[in-house]
């Protein structure tokens, strides 16, 4: 409301008041026959967020969509699922629109209390649970089903996706993403995410001071019972290396895109973290009476070549969550 409204006085016959911004779909360029490059302004970010988007092999009737997002590097510089795994092969025959926001590294897709002098403005829970899906799904003509899958960093968002808005998510999969992010471990595990890793300004940027409310409010541990309703999917190693991702066989290794020596000091522990974090997580459900599904495996380190297993792996459960065909 302007401040001449709130006096009562009325505008100027020929003065303009400029219409809120709204989201919409800005461009689409064909990539082939069922891909495309869709950019979505987002009023909340100010700007507009490029997306991979695969069509359903079924284009003919609504289908349901899968939101899946990357992990905390966001995608670009070959960092996603389109670059890391077979996602785009096993998908494009699958009866489900598929939608990757690119972007995002280090944020947590949550909505930060203030802007980030290194990561800028973040406000991807804003942008998932109500910007986007409208304009997305109406452009692919979906069927208003839909289901959210995270991996690492974004395994914890879809969490918080769904215990935000109850009902809006037919499911969510978070494979190895670490639920706890209010005591002290989670929020050294955040920090290392935002700051080491992302280079961020401060984690206190996103949800606050760590002893205000807002940690808690954002840890699906603490949260558990918000997920009620929503078809909950959990995955995660154990930190222990194994074949075939923690050998030189595993093609990621093969072809450069990952030193295994870094894969295995690095994945290793933190895998073994995240393990903790969702057991835990996958117990507190058990405790709500919540119905949930864990793939506990008993090796694998924090990497790419694990995920592109759980995708497979947790395709028939996504695809009877949101009626899709489960080959």
């Amino acid at each position: 409301m302007s401040a001449l409204a709130l006096t009562g006085m009325a505008l100027p016959a020929n003065v303009a008041v400029a219409e809120p911004e709204t989201a919409r779909v800005v461009s689409a360029v064909d990539i082939d026959n069922r891909r495309q490059l869709v950019e979505v302004f987002s009023p909340a970010m100010d700007k507009s967020i490029p997306l991979q988007v695969i069509r359903a092999a079924d284009t003919e009737n609504p289908r349901p969509t899968m939101y899946l997002l990357n992990g905390s590097q966001g995608g670009p510089n070959q960092s996603g699922w389109d670059a890391q795994t077979d996602a785009v092969s096993f998908l494009r025959d699958k009866d489900v629109n598929v939608v990757t926001p690119v972007g995002g590294a280090s944020s947590y897709y949550t909505d930060w209390v203030r802007d980030d002098a290194v990561l800028g403005r973040n406000k991807w829970q804003t942008f998932l649970n109500e910007e986007l899906p409208s304009v997305i799904e109406g452009f692919l003509r979906a069927d208003g089903n839909r289901t959210a899958v995270g991996v690492s960093m974004s395994g914890t968002s879809v969490l918080n996706l769904a215990i935000a808005k109850p009902g809006f998510w037919n499911s969510v999969a978070s494979y190895s993403g670490c639920a706890q992010t209010s005591d002290p471990i989670g929020q050294e595990f955040v920090r290392i995410t935002v700051e080491t890793w992302g280079g961020g300004q401060s984690i206190e940027n996103m949800w606050g001071p760590r002893n205000g409310p807002l940690w808690r409010a954002n840890d699906p541990l603490v949260n558990a019972e918000g997920l009620r309703g929503t078809e909950v999917y959990l995955s995660t190693g154990t930190g222990i290396p194994a074949a075939p991702h923690d050998t030189p066989a595993d093609a990621r290794v093969q072809d450069g895109r990952i030193p295994l020596p870094v894969q295995i000091a690095f994945g290793g522990p933190i895998e073994a973290a995240v393990h903790f974090c969702t057991v835990n997580l996958a117990d507190r459900l058990r405790e709500l009476n919540i119905p949930v599904t864990l793939d506990e495996r008993p090796v694998g380190t924090h990497s790419w070549g694990y995920w592109e297993d759980d995708l497979r792996s947790s395709w028939p459960f996504l695809a009877r969550s949101v009626g899709s065909r489960t080959n």
